[in-house]
């Protein structure tokens, strides 16, 4: 039995968090994070009181098994996993990678459902099952915290699914997890499976059970939370609901959820939930991926009140259309304007009420670019703040290659013709090319003076706040290969947005090309 499993009736309503987000929300296409970043990601879940950090897949490729490695190295309290397929070179290759975890945990898996065992495995029953006692038994002669996950779950028939489960249970697996692969299942069919398998899967109450939800209708959270009240006591889920699809269970909500509805949901995490808007933020600037506005808990919209009944109420009331208060997933208010006169402390303050906490280069560069935007903007609002901060941070994060200067000669006359200059590793290039708008000169220009073959699948701009002189936001997705990669990018310019995000998605473009993997990998739960 694992320290992570509730042992008696005072913890009996602990729900442990085991975040994803480096691994299943990284197949996300185009989410492709540094080291680095993965780093920021893994100090910051485990500083908030996630208990299980699934750092990577170590087999898929040397990237992984190095970001296992070295994730390994910096969690202090979690327990650090590893992904292996139902091989023992997998499961040897993740515990090569998790030799200096202080709490390592194997997980192993393997496809059960009929589809999955005919057109992926190319296996019968009794096969799957095979491989299932040699491979449980193997990851357990080497790791004490052992998890082990039925592929397809919800979609594998009820018989064989107790078999596999139990065979698991009786080979040494301490956790559990039963996935809803592709999002197929009801909150009411969720809950009815795990409590079928506690009441005929023998010794699985020795056992911690776990739920994976993939929100592909829209149902991943509710089927959590389903699961949790059926017996459930591990939720699989990863920040901003980021993964393959439509994602997977968002962290923030099935926490939030159960923070707020303790009346019904009589569980609780070990999250600081003061911490979920930082982790937020941080996940949507390395993977590239926006927050929707309206995305629950985190979401820009998630705490603005637009309609005049919701405004009047909010002013008597906060409570009358607000169920959590903003400081409670880390959203401050502060009456601190910000503009051209504000110095370094009173930016190093408000960067601090936003989460953030540079290092002295990080923060000078900040400044830097806070300056030069408050010197074209009369107030700068948090959100600003925190497109300069995300975009300075992916900058650096993917530093191969970044403007110097754009130029633009365009109008009703004529095609657009742009003049860009670049820094390429540390060598100077410049080059002037017109195109059809200013747009497409611009991106024209950095394909003339960087090799590649990627196509624009994605071009898409929204204001960071109001008004006309607000910044542009700048999302861009790149194909090249089947290889997917997002950059973004924020400028009071949205010409000069645009020309960052399309060079911020070509540095992931040359860091993905690193990441080669030595044998096909199929996409896991």
């Amino acid at each position: 039995m694992t320290s992570q499993t509730p042992t008696t009736r005072d913890d009996a309503d602990r729900v442990l968090i085991f975040d994803t987000t480096m691994r299943d929300g990284e197949q996300s296409p185009g989410a492709t994070m540094t080291l680095d970043e993965k780093l920021q990601i893994a100090a910051l879940l485990d500083e908030m009181g996630v208990d299980i950090v699934e750092a990577g897949f170590p087999i898929a490729s040397d990237g992984d098994f190095e970001a296992v490695t070295e994730i390994s190295k910096v969690l202090q309290n979690a327990v650090t996993c590893g992904l292996a397929r139902a091989s023992k070179g997998d499961i040897e290759r993740a515990w090569a990678a998790l030799q200096h975890a202080r709490k390592p945990r194997i997980h192993t898996f393997i496809g059960t459902s009929p589809l999955h065992r005919q057109h992926q495995l190319s296996m019968s029953r009794e096969q799957v099952l095979d491989k299932i006692r040699e491979t449980v038994t193997f990851a357990r002669s080497l790791c004490d915290d052992v998890q082990w996950s039925p592929m397809d779950a919800t979609r594998t028939e009820e018989d064989y699914l107790v078999e596999t489960v139990a065979l698991a249970v009786e080979c040494g697996a301490t956790t559990i997890n039963i996935p809803d692969t592709v999002g197929y299942t009801a909150p009411r069919e969720s809950a009815a499976l795990i409590a079928m398998l506690h009441e005929k899967v023998p010794g699985l109450a020795d056992c911690v059970v776990a739920t994976h939800c993939h929100n592909d209708l829209g149902m991943a959270t509710a089927n959590a939370l389903a699961a949790v009240e059926a017996g459930a006591r591990q939720i699989e889920c990863t920040i901003n609901g980021l993964g393959e699809r439509a994602g997977n269970t968002a962290l923030e909500e099935v926490v939030m959820a159960m923070k707020v509805r303790r009346d019904i949901l009589p569980y609780r995490t070990g999250i600081d939930t003061t911490k979920i808007m930082r982790a937020s933020r941080l996940v949507s600037t390395v993977s590239g991926f926006p927050v929707q506005p309206n995305k629950a808990i985190v979401g820009k919209n998630a705490f603005a009140h637009e309609s005049g009944i919701h405004q009047d109420g909010m002013l008597k009331n906060a409570e009358t259309f607000e169920i959590m208060r903003p400081e409670d997933v880390g959203l401050t208010e502060s009456n601190l304007v910000m503009g051209k006169h504000s110095g370094r402390a009173a930016f190093k303050d408000k960067l601090g009420q936003l989460g953030y906490d540079l290092g002295d280069n990080a923060f000078q560069e900040a400044f830097v670019r806070f300056k030069a935007l408050a010197d074209s903007k009369k107030e700068v609002y948090d959100d600003d703040i925190v497109a300069v901060i995300e975009d300075t941070q992916t900058t650096a994060a993917h530093g191969r290659m970044r403007l110097v200067s754009l130029g633009m000669v365009c109008g009703t006359e004529g095609p657009a013709t742009a003049t860009l200059a670049m820094e390429i590793d540390g060598q100077g290039h410049r080059h002037e090319t017109t195109g059809n708008g200013p747009v497409d000169a611009t991106f024209n220009a950095i394909k003339a003076l960087v090799d590649h073959t990627a196509r624009l699948k994605l071009y898409q701009v929204h204001a960071v706040t109001d008004g006309t002189d607000a910044q542009a936001e700048v999302s861009v997705r790149l194909e090249e290969d089947g290889k997917i990669v997002m950059g973004n990018a924020a400028d009071a310019d949205t010409l000069v947005a645009s020309a960052r995000a399309y060079i911020n998605a070509l540095n992931k473009l040359m860091v993905r090309r690193q990441k080669t993997a030595p044998a096909p990998v199929e996409a896991a739960e």
